[in-house]
C-alpha cells in the first residue's frame, strides 16, 4: 500500500513530505517556513491532514500545535521509491538503472565513489552465491 501511496503523491505533498523527513518532525509553520512559494496556512494544514489520511505522517499534539511526524522511515520511502521507477521506467531492470544512473553521473563520481560502488558490487556477488 506504501509503494503506491508515494507513488502517486502530488509535487506539493513530496516537498512537505520531503521537509518532513529532512526535520524528523514538523508543525504546520515550520512546513510553511521551508515551502518555496508557499501555499496559505489553511492550505498547508489541509495538506498535512491528508498526508495523514494517507497513511503517510502522524501527530502528536504540542500544547495548541500538531507536531508531524513519519509514519515510514526515509529509507523504506527510498526503497519504494525507487522499486516504483524500476517497474515504471526499467521494466524492473536494475542493471538497466544502474546503467542509466553511471551514465548521467559519470563525471560527478570521484574514484572513492567508484570503488565503494565496486565494493557493493563485490558484496551482492557473493551474497548471490
Amino acid at each position: 500500500m506504501t509503494k503506491q501511496i508515494h507513488a502517486n503523491l502530488s509535487r506539493r505533498e513530496r516537498q512537505i513530505m520531503d521537509i518532513i523527513y529532512k526535520r524528523a518532525q514538523a508543525t504546520a509553520a515550520d512546513v510553511m517556513e521551508n515551502l518555496p512559494d508557499p501555499p496559505s496556512y489553511s492550505a498547508v494544514r489541509a495538506m498535512l491532514r491528508l498526508l495523514e489520511e494517507k497513511g503517510l505522517l502522524k501527530h502528536q499534539q504540542d500544547g495548541l500545535r500538531y507536531v508531524y511526524l513519519p509514519t515510514v522511515s526515509r529509507e523504506k520511502a527510498r526503497q519504494s521509491a525507487l522499486k516504483q521507477m524500476l517497474l515504471t521506467f526499467f521494466d524492473d531492470s536494475t542493471e538497466d538503472a544502474v546503467a542509466t544512473l553511471l551514465d548521467i553521473s559519470r563525471s560527478k563520481l570521484s574514484d572513492t565513489d567508484l570503488d565503494r560502488l565496486s565494493e557493493l558490487i563485490e558484496e551482492a556477488r557473493k551474497e548471490g552465491r
